[in-house]
Formats: C-alpha cells, structure tokens, sequence
C-alpha cells in the first residue's frame, strides 16, 4: 500500500476535490485542514474559541477513524484569518495537547474557506 484515503461521517465531508485523510505507507495519516464545520456540515458562527473547538473535534473524530489520538499528532500547521486570534486559538489548542504537543507552525493568511477564522491540518503517525 502506498497510500490509502480515509473518510468518517463523524467529521465534515470533503467540501472539494480532496479526502479528510490520507494513510501513507501505513506510517503517517496526512489530515487535510479542518475549518470549523459539524458533521452535518454546518458552520460554527462565534468567536474563534468556539470555532477552534470544532476544528479539533473534527481532527479528533479522523484521528479515532484511523484508530488513533491526538497524541499520534506529530506535526500541525495553523491557518488564522488574523494573528489577533493568536492567544485565544493557543488557549484552546493547548487544552488538547497537553503533554508532549506536535511541532507546529502557525500563519496568518489573506482567507479562509467560508472566511473562517481558524483552520488546523496536522500530521499524525502509527
């Protein structure tokens, strides 16, 4: 197997061309970026507290599809619509990791789809 897509109804569907996740190499699970949707496809409106919480119960729900935690998370990227979001995106991420969190990077774009505030793609491993 070189790689092998991976898709659960516990979390957001693909809303494009991409899968939620990817197996590679039964190593590394590849997560596509995860925006602040239900399952059921509807957008979080509120703060970005609120809407960060659903981007890592999202996260989560594709973790647990792969039979994996967020402890398996080596790496994740942060996408902000504003880097006012900041403090408030690392409070709430930090409650889900915290022991041993992933290396992570964090950026400010120009937009986000559905112009989110937040969105996390991450990286986990086996």
């Amino acid at each position: 197997m070189l790689r092998e897509t991976l898709s659960t109804e516990s979390a957001p569907g693909a809303i494009g061309p991409y899968s939620q996740a990817v197996h590679a190499e039964g190593k590394f699970l590849f997560l596509s970026g995860q925006i602040p949707l239900t399952p059921a496809g509807e957008l979080i409106q509120g703060d970005v507290a609120a809407q960060t919480v659903q981007v890592l119960k999202n996260i989560t729900a594709v973790l647990e599809a792969a039979g994996l935690t967020t402890a398996n998370i080596v790496k994740t990227t942060i996408f902000l619509s504003s880097m006012d979001h900041f403090a408030v995106v690392n409070q709430v991420y930090g409650s889900y990791f915290k022991e041993n969190p992933p290396a992570r990077s964090t950026v400010a774009v120009a937009g986000l789809p559905r112009n989110v505030d937040v969105e996390i793609e991450s990286v986990a491993v086996y």
